[in-house]
């Protein structure tokens, strides 16, 4: 007896399956675990500056471009693509923004001119890296290179005889508007007043997401969202994903794995052109040379953080944005108050390793809880040079203790050709 035997194409192959609803909870109690710890931290030591409302919005300013950069790693790396170009591409959308803003006296000329100034960054980099087989690191280091000198240039061609403006900056920019509801903020002022532990820390994040905020922060939250769906959940995200697990298969399948990975890095240079707007119109008024100050390279740290997962990826820059907004608004006092919050989660992790055998990982967190618990008992503040680097100290030990449960992409950074 014969049997039929079918083979699944793109079209028919059936999607991925869904992450079980257990670890989406599993997610959502982590994080209302750690909210609910920084709530405490906060009520023993004192310091609302860790959840009241400017912090909220400061860490929303700070993380939105290096969530849009790690969004634009995401991409590109889904693909197989590595693309460490994220750093110059945001560059691009930060001058492109401001250039067409500024002459066309329109911000959403600017969005859209830094969008497609990152966009060309991407296809620059997909030339190297698709086409011609370039190694990927150094094809990103180039334009990383290249994007810092052609906007000096560019800058010094269009600006230098503009008032208010010259070779390192440019005029003043038109603004955004805001969105939200502000009469929340108004509702929740008794509530935020009164200090109560959790009632109040939750007063301040609603109001602190409901109030003043820029269109462009709004649209690169909902980016989060509109990425996991076209990437999780269509055939067309599926094949992209597919030219990033095994292009020879996708390739059998009938993938065009050249396009769909021009398509990812273009899109990639994209978000990073956009985060680049978002530095120069939104969390600034006007362009300034190195205004990026390595947020692409946080970004791709970000994304590392989350697993190469949209959901993670912003856990992982909210994270990185609140260590940057702490330090700016709350000095040495509120990052010294943290330290009582990371020996909290150490005798947690330190726990949670005894219950599964790990004992000599047990003991070590054991031990860091106790060192940290005495510097914070011992001390009142920290050194100014620690608190200024306390965004990137966040992001190592980050990596560090994230880097045991990574899976990326199995083809990524591979010099594919067509067989």
């Amino acid at each position: 007896m014969s049997q039929e035997m079918t083979v699944a194409t793109p079209e028919t192959a059936p999607p991925p399956a869904r992450p079980s609803g257990r670890l989406r909870w599993r997610i959502v109690g982590l994080v209302a675990a750690v909210f609910v710890a920084l709530s405490g931290v906060r009520f023993i030591t004192g310091q609302p500056m860790l959840t009241d409302i400017g912090t909220i919005q400061t860490t929303l300013a700070f993380a939105v471009p290096i969530g849009l950069a790690g969004l634009g790693g995401l991409w590109a790396e889904r693909a197989g693509i590595i693309n460490i170009g994220l750093e110059g591409m945001m560059i691009l959308g930060t001058w492109f923004s401001a250039y067409f803003a500024w002459s066309m006296d329109s911000p959403w000329a600017g969005l859209v001119a830094g969008i497609v100034g990152g966009m060309l960054g991407g296809l620059l980099h997909a030339v190297a890296t698709v086409t011609f087989a370039v190694d990927h690191i150094v094809s990103g280091v180039a334009i990383n290179i290249l994007a810092l000198g052609a906007m000096r240039y560019l800058s010094i061609l269009f600006y230098e005889d503009v008032p208010g403006a010259g070779a390192a900056q440019s005029p003043q920019l038109p603004s955004f508007p805001d969105v939200g509801l502000p009469f929340v903020a108004d509702l929740l002022a008794p509530v935020r007043a009164t200090g109560w532990f959790l009632v109040s820390d939750l007063a301040s994040l609603v109001a602190g997401l409901t109030t003043g905020m820029s269109a462009v922060t709004l649209l690169a939250i909902l980016l989060v969202p509109g990425t996991f769906w076209a990437l999780f959940r269509t055939r067309f995200g599926l094949r992209l994903r597919s030219c990033g697990e095994n292009p020879d298969a996708a390739e059998s399948l009938g993938v065009p794995v050249y396009t769909y990975k021009y398509i990812a890095v273009i899109i990639s240079g994209g978000f990073a052109g956009m985060g680049g707007v978002f530095l120069a119109m939104v969390a600034s008024s006007i362009y300034q040379e190195g205004q990026t100050g390595g947020r692409g390279y946080i970004g791709l740290a970000a994304m590392i953080f989350g697993n190469w997962r949209p959901g993670g990826l912003a856990m992982g820059a909210t994270l990185f944005g609140y260590t940057d907004a702490l330090q700016v608004r709350g000095g040495g006092a509120a990052v010294h108050a943290l330290l009582l919050l990371i020996a909290i989660g150490l005798v947690a992790v330190a726990v949670w390793q005894w219950r599964r055998g790990a004992r000599r990982t047990a003991i070590a967190a054991g031990v860091a809880s106790v060192l940290l618990l005495a510097w914070y008992l011992l001390t009142d503040t920290l050194p100014g040079e620690l608190v200024t680097y306390s965004p990137h100290i966040a992001t190592l030990l980050v990596l560090a203790l994230a880097a045991q449960r990574l899976r990326a992409p199995a083809a990524i950074g591979r010099q594919w050709r067509r067989s």
